[in-house]
């Protein structure tokens, strides 16, 4: 559907474009196109692999053609380790969330809540302050410049120790950023990626039980490779919502618990394509979820390296599953519920919603 072929394509796609969306599961760092990937290497003096041990570093054309056949969750973790090495700077990290910004608002995104991962910067000399000060930069840019209103989240890396995640931790903490004492919170949330099978299903479990009560978001990865039972541990941990989720399907009685608790899926389809969970969109369990009563939001993930920000994603799942304007009602209202925002602001995304929807509603 994108871009649309018939006249009545054409209207599916300007309602999908005008539908206000939130985006609640994208990573900053899987924003970095490989023409921003080249750029700042030379700016910042970043060797890249060589073309001779990794052809896909040729150019910038066959780097991009490598972005479309990744094996494994792993196979694209290699790259996207190696794409964060370009970015050294306050200012990298500011223009490269500026760039998502840019084009989410341009796909009709409202409001976005954003995942960054400071362990592996900091662990190649980056300064804390440096990455999230950065990335802050461009959250109030968007606000400012945009309209757009954001949220940060920060995310543990399951293949690091937990060690690693504490010492991060603690020093959001310490750092004031969590918006503990009466202060205005930098990050608004955490989160925790990266590989799902392997590492223990719980190894955040100390640090979400003290943030939990703290009272601070908690979201987490579940559900993607690994099955049902690493949702069940996320929620049991204190997470609030779950990152892509999509395995729910397969535990009914979790699935209840899911619906009845009024928690987020943040869906990623395209990227379950890309990455091998599914055979294609179809098979992402979209309708099956809207009938179970289970909430979720529709998101790129890594759009820079699966070739699909927000509104391709949104269409995919409008050609793979022929949704009502009704179906797309109730995806976007549940994508304000499940959104770390204030009461004032989902309301004024719900009126958007609304204004949009009876805007098309007698066309299609």
């Amino acid at each position: 559907m994108c871009p649309p072929n018939t006249p009545y394509q054409s209207q599916w796609h300007a309602f999908l474009h005008s539908l206000p969306k939130c985006e609640h599961h994208v990573h900053l760092e899987g924003c970095l196109e490989p023409a921003l990937i080249f750029s700042m290497a030379r700016k910042n003096n970043v060797s890249l692999p060589s073309p001779s041990s990794n052809p896909a570093y040729t150019s910038i054309e066959t780097l991009s053609k490598r972005y479309g056949h990744f094996s494994s969750l792993d196979d694209f973790l290699s790259f996207y380790f190696i794409g964060m090495t370009v970015l050294k700077t306050q200012s990298d990290f500011a223009e490269l969330a500026w760039t998502y910004f840019k084009q989410a608002h341009a796909e009709g995104v409202h409001h976005a809540e954003v995942f960054f991962d400071p362990q592996v910067h900091m662990e190649r000399g980056v300064e804390y302050r440096v990455v999230v000060d950065g990335y802050a930069e461009g959250c109030k840019r968007a606000e400012k410049e945009l309209g757009i209103s954001t949220r940060l989240i920060m995310c543990f890396l399951k293949h690091l120790p937990l060690e690693s995640a504490q010492r991060l931790y603690d020093t959001a903490l310490n750092e004031g950023d969590l918006g503990l004492n009466g202060r205005n919170p930098v990050i608004h949330g955490l989160g925790a990626s990266s590989s799902e099978v392997g590492p223990p299903k719980d190894l955040f479990r100390p640090i979400y039980l003290d943030a939990k009560g703290k009272s601070i978001n908690l979201t987490a990865h579940a559900g993607e490779e690994g099955d049902a039972s690493y949702i069940a541990a996320a929620l049991d941990m204190g997470a609030t919502r779950i990152d892509h989720g999509i395995r729910l399907v397969e535990n009914p009685e979790l699935t209840e618990r899911v619906a009845r608790e009024e928690v987020l899926l943040t869906i990623c389809p395209v990227s379950n394509v890309q990455l091998k969970c599914v055979k294609s969109v179809a098979e992402v369990p979209i309708r099956k979820f809207l009938d179970a009563g289970v909430r979720f939001s529709i998101n790129s993930d890594d759009p820079a390296y699966f070739g699909a920000y927000i509104l391709e994603c949104y269409c995919a799942v409008q050609d793979a599953f022929g949704l009502s304007v009704a179906d797309w009602r109730l995806i976007a209202e549940n994508g304000v519920k499940g959104s770390w925002i204030g009461e004032e602001r989902k309301n004024e995304l719900l009126r958007r919603i609304d204004e949009c929807v009876k805007r098309f509603e007698g066309v299609l």
